[in-house]
């Protein structure tokens, strides 16, 4: 069973993010960037998958410009054994938007024929969490997002969810496509023997063309602004003092 785990350059989490002057969006210039750290949890799983005998082949894939290369590579490292980058000019990779995505991964989905799609909940730059979803609806696949436990039973998919009330364990037929949340793994490090084998491993490059995907964005941003500062906070004297500032400064009693 083939192991399709779609994954995404994003902003390091540890970089503060910062909105360009004309507010049209994120700065990139000089950042540092990283693999998407949902994704780096669905691909340690189905490295596990395969160490466990139930996957025979990881394929990490990914859609934007060319220096997602970068984190393919990055994938390949912690065990994927091939990957595949839709790439595009600089430009669309920065206005890819989530549905253009999900079409780009059906195609390959059609291509590669996988047994079952991971991928991360949503990318910690937009949030959106929409690309496993909307994959799993244009596939015709079921899905099961937010998964905390994935178990791999008689060709199908036993995955355990969070969700408000606790927890919800899903049954589900092959292929599938699940999302990952936190507590699925704690994803390996990447020694440095692997780094130098991942140099070495197979990575194809297609174009949206090559797939007969129209990536046109459907949506458009306005602008981008940071969230307002928060004022600095004041002590009061005593219960009078707190109850007068509520009723006439804050007006929210």
């Amino acid at each position: 069973m083939k192991v399709l785990v779609p994954v995404k350059r994003v902003v390091d989490y540890n970089v503060r993010v910062r909105v360009r002057a004309d507010q049209s969006g994120v700065e990139l210039a000089g950042v540092k960037m990283a693999l998407n750290p949902f994704d780096e949890i669905a691909v340690e799983e189905a490295v596990r998958l395969k160490e466990a005998g139930i996957a025979t082949e990881v394929i990490a894939i990914s859609c934007g410009a060319t220096q997602c290369q970068e984190q393919l590579r990055t994938a390949m490292a912690l065990g994927a054994d091939r990957a595949i980058l839709v790439e595009t000019d600089a430009a669309q990779a920065e206005v890819l938007q989530a549905l253009a995505v999900a079409k780009l991964l059906m195609a390959v989905c059609e291509r590669e024929q996988p047994g079952l799609v991971i991928l991360g909940k949503q990318a910690i730059d937009d949030d959106a969490n929409q690309t496993g979803q909307m994959l799993a609806a244009l596939l015709g696949w079921p899905q099961a997002t937010f998964a905390s436990k994935v178990v791999i039973v008689a060709g199908r998919a036993e995955v355990t969810r969070e969700i408000d009330g606790g927890l919800e364990t899903l049954s589900m037929t092959m292929p599938a496509v699940v999302t990952t949340d936190l507590r699925l793994n704690e994803p390996r490090y990447a020694s440095l023997p692997n780094i130098i084998k991942a140099k070495k491993k197979p990575l194809d490059v297609l174009r949206p063309n090559d797939l007969g995907v129209d990536i046109a964005p459907r949506l458009t941003i306005l602008k981008v602004v940071e969230p307002p500062r928060r004022q600095t906070g004041v002590k009061v004297a005593d219960v009078a003092e707190l109850v007068a500032k509520l009723r006439n400064e804050a007006k929210v009693i």
